[in-house]
């Protein structure tokens, strides 16, 4: 009798039957790795890899996508990806990334970076890599400080926030104002997606999917640069729980670093 034929409580009382009748709805990504997270616990980073990995099984890219890992917290970005992937010298992943792609032009690059490796050290090369139209996938995850090397203050901090470096806040008098730094690049004509996101919820981490796909359509259609800015939580180096950091990005990153599109290429505008 074929399982469409059963009634409920026949699938019920036979355990291999009722396991062929499961339709999968969530599983691990092909494009995800097994490995044992090293991040800390309550941080984003695992979110956003997780979504990195679905947009690159969907797309159908996998075998022809690469990586270029930073320097920071993701510095082992490239332990979670089933994909070839590099490793860049602190905040030079735009320009490794460009001479992949100018080498592999059929490949689909994409750079991993932390605000300290993308807005402070490797400003340089970001704003270079979006003057020259690069076809590149940037992921730009924000959570305000250097995490890696002990929570000092990055071009990010919010004003008043206090860091290893700035135990007294953040004093915009003499360190000036946080850059917004994808605003900044929805300006050039070679960026053809900009856009931020968050991880504070589910609908949040939804829409941050959906913007990473548009990213890697900038690419794969040679329409120009994409970047995705993601806020990100660190409990470790804020002091917080994970659910207090959770509420930290909605309720202080979000007021300062506002979520939604900053430029989409008449291509895209359709899918957005």
């Amino acid at each position: 009798m074929a399982i469409a034929e059963l009634t409920p409580p026949q699938i019920a009382s036979r355990p291999e039957v009722a396991l062929a009748a499961m339709q999968v709805v969530y599983k691990r990504p092909e494009a995800l790795t097994e490995a044992y997270t090293h991040y800390c616990p309550g941080c984003s980073h695992g979110v956003i890899h997780r979504l990195i990995a679905e947009v690159i099984d969907e797309l159908g890219i996998r075998e022809r996508t690469i990586a270029v890992a930073p320097v920071g917290c993701a510095v082992l970005a490239y332990e979670y990806f089933t994909v070839d992937a590099a490793e860049a010298a602190h905040g030079r992943a735009p320009a490794m990334a460009t001479g992949i792609k100018r080498v592999l032009p059929d490949r689909i690059v994409f750079t991993y970076q932390g605000d300290g490796d993308l807005a402070s050290i490797g400003t340089n090369e970001i704003v270079h890599a979006c003057a020259r139209g690069e076809l590149l996938t940037v992921i730009f995850v924000n959570n305000s400080l250097y995490g890696m090397t002990g929570g000092q203050m990055a071009p990010t901090t919010l004003p008043g926030q206090v860091t290893t470096s700035s135990p007294y806040g953040r004093d915009i008098r003499q360190q000036g104002w946080p850059l917004h730094i994808t605003e900044m690049l929805a300006m050039m004509p070679g960026v053809a997606y900009a856009a931020r996101r968050s991880t504070h919820a589910p609908a949040e981490i939804r829409k941050a999917k959906k913007a990473i796909e548009l990213a890697f359509r900038a690419q794969i259609e040679g329409l120009g640069l994409g970047i995705v800015e993601i806020l990100s939580s660190c409990p470790t180096n804020w002091g917080l729980s994970p659910m207090e950091a959770l509420a930290f990005v909605r309720d202080k990153m979000v007021p300062v670093y506002p979520l939604g599109d900053f430029k989409v290429h008449q291509a895209l505008a359709a899918r957005a």
